[in-house]
């Protein structure tokens, strides 16, 4: 079965389920009605009637009803969201299955026309590997994504990433989290660290202030007893407790309101936090090389519900008629304090760590849905070698989809290739294969190919070289400042494969030559390998004069009445061109529909 059916299926399941709940929700609000006009008619009733204490218990059991129905409506409701968003994840994967990735996050940030190869091989942006790999939802975990695809450390998490994918309901309910609220791990950092600078009451956590609360609490309950008993006059407790309130408000209202500066502006995001580090601590099978991450965030969940329980008794504080009753009758400020500096105290410290793990496994989650999503990918293999090792088997483009055509290809330590052909014949294109499946492979997940076994090595590609006019940088000088960064960059790296689609296309087709010639003969001087795409047939008698280093491939087409592209590279020297064969096609078209007007 497709993919596509089985996500089709899961939304047929979540949509039956969501109809069902939203049916319930009916009878939820026509039994909050009821009940709510019962207690209502009840108390009037008494009010009519006398002798008729059985309509205040009839009121009461029917405000018990009205609490009960409207709790399960609540859960109901949240539920009801829960598989919605569910459903929105399972949406989003069709369509990108599809072609089209618009819903997911493209990485338009991380967009750096300087970096080593990113750039070239649409590693980011709209439709870029990052657009379609990412399922991410913390920034965090988006951050983490972006480097692994940006470094290029050979971290063997293909174990991880297998075994994730096998357990594809867990990770759409993981990315169902973040389909309303992408979740700010950067901000979530900033602010409880902040929250590790806030001063509150001293001494707050200690057991005699505790004792102390506790016999305040006590002590007015007993004289709101005694007063009832007609033993003490009813001001003894009235005055009890205002002087309760007012002791522990003006004692903590400062030390709350620095609080609630810092950290209250979290409360929905924690709340969603706290659902991930939940859904975490229910994995089963959990991979033996993320165990220790998944388990460190079981003892998170106490720490964010410790956190969580702060924040809602801040939010009540917004009630005053109940802040004044809480604090009066229960001290309720106090504990409010002491509750956050148990937190501050006990697990500050960890915060960064458990964040980390998190992002961590966000990024794990992105792997493992592209993983499920494209079954028909395989595994490379990394190498332990000094050398540039790159061989591959059945290589081909992850954007073109089954209908892709393959390519086996081998590069050598110290060996370059120069590829010629026709344009659109596939150069640019098998250029771009070449890295993103050496990007693929070194951070663990498929690659497209039969078979790849490569080992680790810098890359370095020119391809897509820009003018930047409000610099004053014209074409020319702009492929200058980009072969000047490719030479520093691999006098400092020690082993570097570098990809290239042209070199000096700014200027003259003599000057192009001897400027191409002259740059390959400095960069062997090097320890680089390098894959070159060129239209300068000329170039390819580099052959002749470095048989041992220079080796030729082409991508040919075939001429008649139309071009025929073969899309697979073979050794050799292009033979035939098209863009004069396609020029004449154009112009004969465009003189047909001038005759016909």
């Amino acid at each position: 079965m497709s993919r596509q059916s089985d996500y089709n299926n899961q939304i047929k399941k979540l949509t039956s389920e969501i109809g069902l709940l939203q049916h319930r929700d009916r009878f939820f609000i026509i039994g909050e009605i009821i009940s709510f006009l019962a207690m209502i008619g009840f108390i009037v009733l008494d009010t009519i009637l006398t002798d008729a204490a059985w309509t205040l218990v009839l009121s009461a059991l029917s405000l018990a009803a009205y609490i009960v129905i409207r709790k399960m409506d609540v859960r109901t409701g949240e539920k009801r969201q829960q598989l919605e968003d569910l459903r929105t994840v399972y949406m989003n994967e069709i369509a990108g299955a599809n072609g089209d990735f618009s819903c997911f996050d493209a990485g338009e940030r991380y967009i750096d026309p300087h970096h080593p190869f990113t750039f070239d091989l649409d590693i980011f942006g709209r439709d870029s590997l990052f657009n379609r790999l990412n399922r991410t939802i913390t920034t965090g975990g988006s951050d983490h994504l972006a480097q692994c695809l940006s470094l290029l450390h050979p971290i063997n998490r293909s174990e991880t990433i297998n075994e994730l994918a096998k357990d594809h309901l867990w990770c759409a309910k993981w990315m169902s989290f973040g389909t309303r609220m992408h979740i700010n791990s950067n901000e979530i950092k900033r602010v409880l660290t902040a929250a590790n600078a806030v001063k509150v009451v001293s001494g707050a956590d200690s057991m005699l202030l505790l004792i102390i609360a506790y016999a305040l609490i006590t002590g007015l309950f007993v004289s709101i007893l005694l007063s009832v008993a007609g033993l003490v006059t009813v001001n003894i407790p009235i005055w009890w407790g205002l002087l309760q309130f007012f002791g522990v408000f003006l004692l903590t209202k400062q030390a709350l309101g620095r609080i609630s500066k810092n950290v209250n502006t979290l409360h929905k995001q924690l709340k969603k936090y706290i659902d991930v580090i939940h859904h975490c601590a229910d994995k089963k099978n959990i991979p033996p090389s993320a165990a220790a991450h998944f388990e460190s965030l079981s003892e998170a969940i106490l720490s964010f519900e410790q956190l969580n329980r702060v924040l809602n008794g801040l939010d009540r504080r917004g009630n005053i008629l109940g802040l004044f009753l809480a604090d009066a009758f229960f001290l309720s400020d106090f504990f409010l304090i002491r509750g956050f500096l148990k937190w501050q105290t006990a697990y500050l410290d960890r915060i960064n760590s458990w964040i980390n793990s998190v992002s961590l496994i966000d990024t794990w989650v992105s792997m493992a849905t592209f993983r499920y999503n494209h079954p028909e990918a395989g595994h490379a293999e990394i190498i332990d070698s000094d050398e540039v090792v790159y061989e591959a088997k059945g290589l081909y483009h992850p954007f073109l989809g089954p209908q892709a055509v393959r390519n086996d290809f081998v590069i050598r330590d110290g060996n370059y290739y120069l590829i010629t052909g026709a344009n659109m014949a596939g150069k640019s294109t098998f250029l771009r294969s070449i890295g993103v499946n050496y990007v693929l492979a070194l951070n663990g997940m498929p690659v497209f190919a039969d078979q790849i076994r490569v080992s680790h090595f810098a890359l370095f590609s020119s391809m897509r070289t820009t003018d930047d006019l409000t610099h004053g940088i014209s074409y020319f000088n702009a492929e200058l400042l980009r072969l000047q960064q490719l030479i520093d960059y691999c006098q400092r790296q020690p082993r570097t494969l570098i990809i290239l689609d042209e070199i000096l296309k700014g200027t003259n087709s003599l000057d192009k030559l001897n400027g191409s010639r002259l740059f390959l003969q400095a960069i062997t001087q090097l320890p680089v390998s390098g894959i070159i795409a060129t239209h300068d047939l000329e170039l390819s008698k580099m052959s002749e004069a470095f048989p041992t280093r220079f080796h030729n491939y082409c991508f040919e087409i075939e001429l008649g009445t139309a071009v025929t592209y073969t899309y697979k590279i073979t050794p050799g020297v292009a033979r035939n061109q098209n863009a004069t064969f396609l020029l004449k096609q154009m112009l004969q078209r465009i003189n047909a529909i001038n005759l016909i007007n």
